[in-house]
């Protein structure tokens, strides 16, 4: 290091595709649950768009102490490979780093890896060494994501502003949602940011499955985010987020969910979630026509 100005290599390997880990490391729902660097740490979003030109904007709070805030804008993201962002950090107002960070994904043996490169100013105050720990702490934190992180993606041949209605219309998401031979039975739904859906999924079998789905952010015929609980405020089990990609008159709609336990990840995946959330997006497509 020289004077105030440092760079900063991190890097870690996790047990899944490099999909997974880039979903892990940029989607903004995903963001939320790994950022915090320790449990005393909560870390509020107030603005989260991962594109070129986006800005991602959070205070981190610690009890008895001033908010810290973070700036991010994202320079380039490049999907999976590669992001770009500035970071600035203020406290009180003033401000007391700037950095670029760059992060690469790549494939490594039957997993995939994240190295991070932080090229560092410090202003207020010399900040490498917080930078360090809190960027050590989060990327442990992103390995855990990552590995209880489920994608499902389905190509709908239709275009993003059909799919999106289907999806984001409270008349016509329960006629549809579910793997094949279950039907919904609504109590609620508003499907607003701070919205929710309270509903009961019914088996073929008649095994009534109680749900509730509270909407985070909601961007549209882009993306969405919701949290998946067990029944009416009951405990959550997964944070969720939608995205639609529109490409030559099709949709690509990439599913994701981060199960809160790596336990209840591995139960999911034993009930066979990823075959089923395949086939409730195949439902999708037939909704639309489009299969």
């Amino acid at each position: 290091m020289s004077g105030r100005f440092a760079t900063l290599t991190f890097a870690r390997e996790v047990a899944v595709p490099a999909a997974t880990l880039w979903q892990a490391w940029s989607a903004p729902a995903a963001r939320a649950i790994w950022a915090a660097p320790a449990p005393s740490v909560r870390v509020e979003f107030l603005e989260a768009d991962t594109r070129v030109g986006g800005r991602e904007v959070s205070l981190c709070k610690v009890t008895g102490k001033p908010d810290i805030r973070c700036e991010i804008g994202w320079l380039e993201v490049a999907a999976p490979h590669l992001s770009v962002n500035s970071e600035v950090i203020l406290c009180e107002g003033v401000t007391q780093s700037a950095a670029l960070v760059t992060a690469e994904i790549s494939a490594a043996g039957e997993g995939s890896r994240i190295n991070v490169t932080v090229q560092l100013a410090s202003l207020a105050e010399d900040m490498a060494d917080g930078y360090r720990q809190g960027f050590d702490a989060g990327l442990d934190n992103l390995a855990g994501v990552a590995a209880r992180t489920m994608l499902l993606r389905r190509v709908i041949k239709a275009p993003r502003k059909l799919v999106w209605g289907a999806w984001m219309n409270p008349e016509t998401l329960p006629l549809w949602w579910g793997p094949e031979g279950f039907s919904c039975r609504t109590t609620r739904i508003d499907l607003r940011a701070g919205g929710a859906w309270v509903f009961d999924m019914i088996g073929p079998d008649g095994t009534v499955y109680p749900n509730h789905h509270i909407y985070g952010a909601v961007r549209p015929e882009e993306w969405i985010s919701y949290a998946l609980h067990w029944g009416e405020d009951g405990p959550k089990h997964a944070d969720a987020w939608a995205r639609f990609t529109e490409r030559d008159g099709e949709t690509e709609v990439l599913l994701a969910m981060v199960f809160s336990t790596q336990a209840e990840f591995q139960q999911a995946k034993g009930f066979g979630a990823v075959e089923l959330g395949l086939q409730t997006l195949g439902k999708l497509a037939r909704f639309v026509g489009a299969d």
